[in-house]
């Protein structure tokens, strides 16, 4: 408790005594920001629209093709090729589903 306590003592002491950002970095750092910013929606546009397309399979609802998508299976042809045990490990797929897809094969 004491070493927390002295940590945020010297972080907020040593604050005030670092130098100023030019106007440049500072100009760097908002250039930065604004790209990332515009990574993230990129990707979340884009695993949106995949698993828009997860949907698409027989069986897959919205939070079945949500479930697929964060355990890897980033497009329709990953999950139809993948198999049945690693497909039942995802939460929220079950066997019939499973039976659905590898009718599709």
């Amino acid at each position: 408790m004491i070493s927390k306590f002295l940590s945020k003592l010297k972080s907020i002491l040593f604050k005030s005594a670092a130098t100023p950002e030019t106007p440049l970095k500072q100009e760097k750092k908002a250039v930065k920001s604004a790209k990332t910013k515009t990574k993230t929606k990129n990707k979340a546009a884009n695993s949106k629209k995949n698993i828009e397309t997860l949907t698409t399979l027989p069986g897959v609802g919205a939070k079945s093709a949500k479930a697929l998508y964060e355990a890897g299976f980033k497009t329709t042809k990953a999950v139809i090729a993948a198999d049945e045990k690693d497909l039942l490990a995802v939460s929220g797929v079950g066997i019939n589903l499973v039976k659905k897809l590898k009718k599709l094969k």
